[in-house]
């Protein structure tokens, strides 16, 4: 595993859990936005830290955590992601996956297996946007088969899409409010300001409270289970 960042103690990361957070080296897409430049440009990479030295502290910290979120990157791109998650499993963790969802076939052989315990997806954009904002040509088709194998898995999932005024629009919240469904819980978030993967000459901002508000609107109007950070 090319780990580049552990978080020894977290309350957001896992809904309704104490969670350590394992950071993935790595990225299939470039999102513009992405304030993880360290674990997505390779030219950005640090040292990894030793899978070993991750399993001892989380050894160490059983019984004051209760689960692990492993997020990225992109974590899908590990080759040994499921020698990794069975060694938490085994110590006695719960485990929450993230993912940009472009890995159906591998996201469904880690289900199937019965090692994650809950799935954070994001959906980027509407799928007419999708290239420009992840900075690559793409098949929206794994996207959409992502979402369905996450529905169908019976485990607790969010799909959550982060908001960038100058890159998504109306349109846009429209087109991702068509694809969710009543039963999906859905997280908008607004985008913060720090640093990113995209090019600084990139004007990116954050949504005004109205702007926010009638996103909101549209999420009513589809009957829409949503969070708003």
């Amino acid at each position: 595993m090319k780990i580049g960042g552990f978080l020894k103690f977290s309350l957001i990361d896992f809904p309704h859990r104490i969670a350590a957070v394992v950071f993935t080296q790595g990225c299939n897409f470039r999102c513009h936005y992405c304030h993880n430049p360290e674990l997505v440009l390779p030219r950005r990479f640090q040292l990894p830290i030793p899978e070993k030295e991750v399993l001892e502290l989380l050894k160490d910290r059983y019984g004051r955590l209760d689960g692990v979120s492993i997020t990225g990157g992109e974590p899908l791109m590990q080759p040994d992601l499921e020698d990794f998650v069975l060694k938490i499993k085994q110590i006695g963790y719960e485990v929450k996956l993230d993912t940009n969802g472009y890995y159906p076939a591998i996201l469904n052989k880690i289900i199937r297996q019965n090692l994650i315990d809950y799935i954070a997806m994001d959906i980027k954009a509407a799928p007419g946007n999708y290239p420009q904002i992840c900075g690559i040509p793409l098949n929206f088709d794994y996207i959409t088969r992502s979402m369905q194998i996450i529905r169908e898995s019976g485990l607790p999932y969010e799909f959550r899409t982060t908001l960038v005024k100058n890159l998504h629009t109306r349109e846009d919240v429209i087109a991702v409010a068509r694809l969710l469904q009543p039963q999906d819980n859905y997280v908008m978030q607004n985008f913060r300001a720090t640093k990113r993967v995209g090019h600084k000459d990139l004007p990116l901002a954050t949504f005004e409270a109205e702007d926010l508000k009638d996103f909101e609107i549209i999420l009513q109007e589809y009957n829409l289970r949503y969070t708003i950070r």
